[in-house]
């Protein structure tokens, strides 16, 4: 910070349900923020006792984000690097298990020199050095941090009294905002405000006042319920930000941006707007055309973390899903995701002649052997029925085992994943995960965040990229076998991306003369596409589903 510069803090919580959009509304607001000039960073606080994201099943808690400093995260960190448009770092993310253990290897080091350490103020300390660590890495002059979960739960007392405690100490600095929903039943066919009344009461039982409202619901607020709003919540009605479903999550800064929300929140922490900068334009360019695109460019997307129930759930792979649209919208295209589940293309009477009505098809990353035969036999269509394919972490796995088993005649290729015992392990486990793996170390322990990646000359990648050396970021534990690279290559598949040393393949790809698009990558190009720039793997499978889908 800048000597004699005050840091604001924005805490935002959720009230009524979970999964109504505090992720994308602490994005948004970040967004606003920056658009009037100030350095911005997004925090994300999980409640759970886990130390980090990575142990958990997709279909339970949704996508793992990785940072570039390898860190698995929440997938709302995402979002915030999208709208930020920057990368964040393990700073800016906790839960509660990350904060406990912390605390607890203090006192072992005896940190507290002899104290007798107790759940408060202790725990609410270690929160805010690490706000404020975080907030100092990257030179923030404002910090919006989301606090997972709902009001009212157990979980999040603690991180509320952490907030409650900073405003104390801090009462023009410190802002709150509560994301709740107004649900309109239909057979009551009226909005209703008391669930929010509700979960503003809760968190003024941990001595917290909002200073906003974001009011969810599926149509805008009207002026009656701003007002029932303010009067039974403490609020001025201009404190009540009708957020109504949209089709894009990118119309929401816009929507916030009618309510003059940015300029309220600066009013609040007494700051000045600094005038609207040249990324504002930018985003509403991009958030104009996003809504405008209609000509659609079909991808099926074939996957193992779907189904919860009777319920889809492509959470598990969000990251995909927007980098996909960004390169669709970039060609004047509207993505059409189908989602297959990889089970139903498995045995004899599989329906693999359904994916000739598809542009593109894309694998994305797993764990695992559930599914995966059904996965080979779909990998195996789109490359002989000249199908865009694009494999990402386990999908290009699979297609380096789907090569080797119908290409080279290896049929009991596999990964020793999926079979240990097999004669022709061409996925075998990283050197350097063995030990891990024996003692088991699982947590935060895969190869985990950015590494460089060299690509070669006249390649499908180093076309796309455009240059000879990418970063990109990694999760995973296994690799292509060193044994079989040489065998592999002198049938035709291309390994265009390798590590510095030559040991690890980065990039696989069938040359374009035999295959329009074939590629996959063992790192995750999706944790680097933003919306203002989309990016090049993506566009380049994209550019081809959008060619196929031409000649059709």
């Amino acid at each position: 910070m800048t000597k004699g510069k005050t840091r604001k803090y924005i805490f935002v919580v959720g009230g009524v349900i979970s999964g109504v959009g505090k992720g994308v509304t602490t994005s948004s607001i970040g967004l606003l923020l920056q658009s009037h000039g100030y350095r911005v960073t997004a925090m994300k606080i999980d409640p759970y006792v886990n130390v980090d994201a990575g142990t958990m099943n997709p279909t339970e808690h949704g996508e793992v984000f990785v940072t570039k400093d390898g860190d698995e995260t929440d997938q709302d960190m995402g979002n915030y690097e999208r709208f930020l448009g920057t990368s964040l770092s393990r700073d800016n993310y906790m839960t509660t298990g990350r904060v406990y253990q912390s605390v607890i290897q203090k006192e072992r080091a005896l940190a507290y020199k002899g104290k007798c350490v107790q759940v408060v103020p202790h725990i609410p300390y270690e929160v805010i050095d690490r706000i404020n660590s975080a907030c100092n890495k990257a030179n923030a002059e404002i910090v919006v941090i989301e606090v997972g979960g709902t009001v009212g739960e157990y979980e999040n007392i603690l991180f509320l009294e952490t907030a409650r405690m900073l405003k104390i100490k801090n009462p023009v600095d410190v802002l709150f905002a509560i994301v709740s929903y107004l649900p309109t039943p239909s057979k009551v066919g009226e909005m209703k405000t008391k669930p929010t009344q509700h979960a503003v009461r809760a968190l003024n039982s941990a001595g917290i006042q909002p200073d906003f409202i974001i009011a969810r619901s599926d149509v805008a607020l009207d002026a009656k319920r701003k007002e029932k709003l303010a009067l039974f919540c403490n609020v001025i009605p201009e404190s009540v930000i009708s957020a109504p479903d949209v089709d894009s999550i990118y119309d929401i800064p816009g929507n916030f941006e009618k309510d003059k929300l940015g300029e309220k929140i600066l009013k609040r922490l007494k700051l000045k707007t600094r005038g609207k900068n040249a990324k504002w334009k930018e985003w509403e360019a991009f958030a104009r055309k996003a809504d405008r695109v209609k000509d659609e460019v079909r991808i099926g997307v074939v996957g193992k973390y779907f189904d919860t129930g009777d319920f889809v759930l492509s959470d598990s792979y969000l990251s995909i899903i927007e980098a996909i649209k960004y390169s669709a919208i970039a060609q004047g295209k509207k993505a059409k995701l189908v989602w297959l589940t990889a089970s139903t293309f498995e045995g004899k009477k599989a329906p693999l002649t359904e994916l000739i009505g598809f542009d593109g098809i894309l694998v994305p990353g797993g764990f695992g052997s559930r599914g995966i035969e059904g996965i080979l036999n779909v990998i195996r269509f789109a490359r002989e029925h000249k199908i865009p394919y694009f494999g990402i972490c386990y999908g290009m796995q699979l297609a380096v085992i789907e090569y080797a088993r119908n290409v080279l005649g290896l049929k009991d290729a596999t990964s020793r994943e999926i079979d240990p015992k097999s004669k022709h392990l061409v996925i075998d486990i990283m050197e350097g995960q063995k030990e891990n793996i024996e003692k088991g170390n699982l947590g935060g322990s895969m190869r985990l965040g950015a590494y460089p990646a060299v690509l070669k000359k006249g390649t499908i990648a180093q076309k796309a990229y455009g240059a000879d050396k990418v970063i990109e970021r990694h999760r995973h534990r296994f690799e292509v076998n060193p044994e079989y690279i040489n065998m592999i290559e002198a049938e035709g598949l291309v390994f265009s991306g390798k590590s510095p040393n030559g040991t690890l393949m980065e990039i696989a790809e069938l040359p374009t003369s035999v295959h329009p698009f074939f590629l996959g990558t063992q790192f995750h190009p999706e944790f680097e596409a933003r919306p203002l720039a989309p990016h090049p793997i993506f566009s380049a499978f994209v550019k081809a589903a959008i060619t196929r889908g031409k000649s059709k």
